[in-house]
């Protein structure tokens, strides 16, 4: 085999230009599946980063009458879930989602940080590392003191109120590095968080991160955790905001902690009327599995892309060697007549295609390595794991094994057909030239069809996710993200009225900056991904309550909707009068609704001056009287409508819950940040403003995915066309090399060579449609694995098929071209006397 090696190698040194394009052809379909590996390993292949991370869950609250299936956990229903489980669960922690708050000590600039809340217990499930100091205890949890028992009402006028306890805070390596040196002296040190102080008591390692899935709003890597501080007894079972990750038992199953889970809710459900209206279910799923259940179709189906790619790159080297082949027929003939075996003759080809292989892969992971940036760099921000893509281990063994495959899928067809040939039929040719040529038409051929139609398919992939992309622009979210300008910024007053006053100067000093529109603030914004919901209903959920409903739940500022340009159907929006809610005067409570709510309360009515029942910011469902009706905005997803939308003052929530600002300009929104950052530090100089984005960016941000998943499909799609194409050409200008003496022949006897032309391109043409029917049947049953990525298209679409199909013409007919050129152009007599 060495010397079949060395014998392949002085060959393909001997004709560099067919070695440089095998091994460049094998290298890009290589490259590429590499790159998309490396990112299938990293985000579904590899192992969580925690210890046994294969015993690790995550739960979720159901609320099936409603159509919710990701329900947060209330404080005493996670108890419930911890209590009732021990029997499969070591234990079960939770999380809330990360918010900003200022962090500083001793008089320093304040910085605005992400903080998350946690159970005590959630680094010991995670079995996370503290590096300096200590982890949480459950003495950080004890409840704030209260004044005396609940029924002893408010302390009495000069009783001083018992001291609060500090909140107890974890810090991330990244904030301990930035902003305290990386001094071990920062345990137990005290710093002002937020509206209160916090003592820190540990640093977590430098790798930790929370691996969750994106429609959670998890943030992976907060700065600070701080150890909630939950009385379980006083708790509101209807105020909801943990996500939960247990760890299994060693000798427990995760059917065994389903049938527990389900008996617990059946028991919820059994104590609780709202439980049993609402449809509550419980239910659980291996960690690894959740984390990747929405990116795995995308992920996938750019996989089996980038494997068309590599099997259209062997069939177009494959080609090579058999038209290399048959131009050596007569010496592997003369081999063959001298004692050569098959054996021996197969071993040979094969080293040849091992080499180009070789090469093809030693140059492909380079590329992949390139490719492995851009896609980092392209990537959406919420894929998980996005920053753990790179050339492990793992990947570079899938490239090694992917090129010995390559080598074998290249080289063993020719190899067969070449050790086959009739020793005698070829030496007795002439030249032996042409009948090796000709020997091989039938299977060039052959490989041709399948390259139009793999690559066939890949373009009705990248058509169908490029039509998606562009019914997704044309969707009107409801709002324009245009010339506005978000940030984050709550009042720092403990205050309500204070923070009232807060907000408005803001808004009256922001407006008054040169080229501001108009200015308001919500919690949440369309898209930023933070989930605020509700349930409400009409009159008739008074009676029977499985009519209530869930509806998206929006806290907002005056001129909310003139901000975000969001059209008022009827009645109108809130005014500085709405939002200055006076307690004392039990004022009206007023609601702003969505087209959605008025289509489902009040169909072919009037909304405005009716009322709603919803259950915002109180135990039970309170009224709210209609002030406006206005379009719908889609908050979660710009591919779906999504759930409907309630939107109520920020007043009722007594001032300053709605934190996330925006700010419409008359130009570029990002050239007012300077002016706003001055007009906040004028109201208070120890406010720091976070998250200054643009409102296009949660836009992008939600079309990120689908614009990823569909550059790739059709960067993949072009590469394979021109791959396609190649081989077609390459058969068609084998194709008139081989029938150059008739060729010549058709022009002694008159042919014109138009004619010749024509012949020529409807060789191309008939290769072409065959491989076009093929693909069309092929990607009518593949593209239904597609169908969860689609967006307003189905997997049939006619109009992308008729597209690519004519598409796919003109490239036959472009390939067809040149060799069909050079046909018509043959010289008559030259042709006869060479051949």
């Amino acid at each position: 085999m060495f010397k079949d090696v060395l014998f392949a190698a002085r060959g393909l040194r001997k004709h560099p230009g067919f070695s440089a394009i095998a091994i460049l052809t094998i290298a890009l379909g290589i490259g590429a599946c590499t790159a998309i590996f490396s990112v299938v390993h990293a985000v579904l292949l590899r192992p969580l980063p925690y210890a046994d991370g294969s015993r690790l869950a995550v739960v979720w609250g159901e609320l099936r009458a409603r159509h919710v299936n990701d329900w947060p956990f209330s404080s005493p229903d996670y108890r419930d879930v911890r209590q009732h489980s021990k029997d499969v669960f070591e234990d079960v922690a939770g999380l809330s989602a990360a918010g900003r708050a200022p962090i500083s000590a001793n008089e320093e600039e304040p910085e605005q940080i992400l903080v998350a809340a946690a159970t005590t217990n959630l680094f010991r499930v995670l079995g996370a590392r503290i590096i300096v100091g200590r982890d949480f205890i459950d003495d950080d949890g004890i409840p704030q003191p209260q004044a005396g028992p609940p029924q002893a009402g408010p302390p009495q006028a000069g009783q001083p109120a018992p001291p609060r306890l500090p909140t107890i805070a974890v810090i991330s390596y990244g904030l301990w590095q930035r902003r305290f040196g990386g001094d071990p002296a920062v345990v137990n040190r005290m710093v002002d968080l937020g509206n209160g102080r916090a003592q820190i008591v540990g640093v977590l390692a430098p790798d930790f991160e929370i691996l969750f899935a994106p429609r959670a709003n998890i943030e992976h890597a907060p700065d600070a955790w701080t150890a909630a501080r939950i009385n379980y007894d006083t708790a509101n079972r209807f105020n909801v905001q943990w996500r939960l990750i247990a760890r299994l038992k060693p000798n427990a199953t995760f059917d065994q902690a389903q049938a527990q889970l389900d008996r617990l809710a059946a028991d919820e459900r059994d104590r609780f009327p709202i439980a049993t209206t609402a449809g509550l279910y419980f239910h659980v799923v291996p960690m690894q599995e959740d984390l990747v259940r929405d990116v795995r179709p995308a992920l996938l189906s750019v996989m089996g892309a980038v494997a068309f790619v590599l099997l259209i790159a062997c069939a177009n080297v494959a080609n090579l060697l058999i038209v290399r082949a048959s131009g050596r027929s007569r010496e592997l003939a003369i081999c063959a007549a001298i004692g050569g075996n098959r054996w021996q003759l197969i071993r040979q080809m094969l080293a040849e295609s091992m080499l180009v292989a070789a090469g093809g892969t030693a140059l492909g992971i380079g590329l992949a390595q390139a490719g492995i940036r851009v896609l980092m760099s392209l990537g959406p921000k919420d894929l998980p794991r996005l920053d753990a893509i790179n050339i492990d281990p793992v990947v570079l063994t899938f490239a090694i094994a992917t090129g010995a495959v390559t080598s074998i899928l290249c080289g063993i067809v020719p190899a067969l057909r070449a050790s086959r040939a009739d020793v005698m039929d070829v030496l007795r040719s002439v030249g032996g030239r042409s009948a090796g040529l000709r020997s091989g038409r039938r299977l060039r051929s052959v490989v041709v069809v399948a390259e139009v139609a793999l690559s066939f398919v890949l373009l009705i992939g990248a058509g169908l996710m490029v039509r998606s992309v562009v019914v997704l622009t044309h969707v009107n979210p409801g709002f324009d993200p245009d010339h506005v300008v978000t940030f984050l910024q709550f009042a720092r007053s403990p205050q309500e009225g204070q923070r009232e006053a807060f907000n408005q100067q803001l808004r009256e000093r922001i407006k008054n900056i040169p080229g501001v529109v108009s200015v308001s603030a919500a919690t949440p914004l369309p898209l930023d991904g933070a989930l605020v919901n509700a349930r409400w209903g009409t009159e008739t959920a008074l009676t029977d309550q499985t009519k209530f409903r869930q509806a998206n739940t929006f806290i907002v500022q005056p001129g909310y909707f003139e901000t975000m340009r969001t059209p008022i159907i009827a009645g109108r929006s809130f005014s500085d009068v709405d939002n200055h809610v006076d307690r004392k005067t039990n004022m009206p409570k007023q609601v702003v609704i969505d087209d959605q709510v008025a289509a489902i309360a009040f169909p072919n009515e009037n909304p405005v001056g009716k009322r709603i029942l919803a259950r915002v910011n109180t135990p039970e469902a309170e009224w709210f009287d209609v002030i406006g009706v206005v379009a719908h905005q889609r908050h979660a997803s710009l591919a779906a409508a999504g759930p409907e939308g309630l939107y109520f003052a920020d007043g009722y929530f007594g001032h300053g819950a709605a934190g996330r600002w925006a700010v419409r300009t008359t130009g570029d929104p990002m050239q007012i940040v300077p002016a706003v950052r001055a007009a906040i530090t004028a109201l208070d100089a120890r406010a720091v403003p976070a998250e200054i984005k643009p409102m296009q960016a949660f836009v992008d941000r939600a079309m990120a995915p689908l614009r990823f998943t569909t550059t790739l499909i059709t960067v993949f799609g072009v590469v394979a066309v021109i791959m396609a194409a190649i081989g077609l050409y390459g058969v068609l200008a084998t194709i008139v090399r081989q029938r150059t003496a008739e060729i010549g022949m058709r022009l002694v006897f008159g042919a014109q060579r138009s004619s010749i032309l024509r012949l020529i391109v409807g060789e191309g043409l008939r290769l072409s449609g065959a491989g076009i029917v093929v693909g069309a049947l092929t990607a009518l049953a593949v593209t239904r694995v597609m169908r969860s990525l689609l967006v307003g298209v189905g997997t049939a679409d006619p109009i992308t098929f008729a597209s690519i199909t004519v598409l796919f013409v003109a490239i036959a007919v472009a390939a067809s071209v040149i060799p069909a050129r050079r046909a018509a152009s043959v010289d008559p007599m030259v042709a006869l006397r060479n051949e």
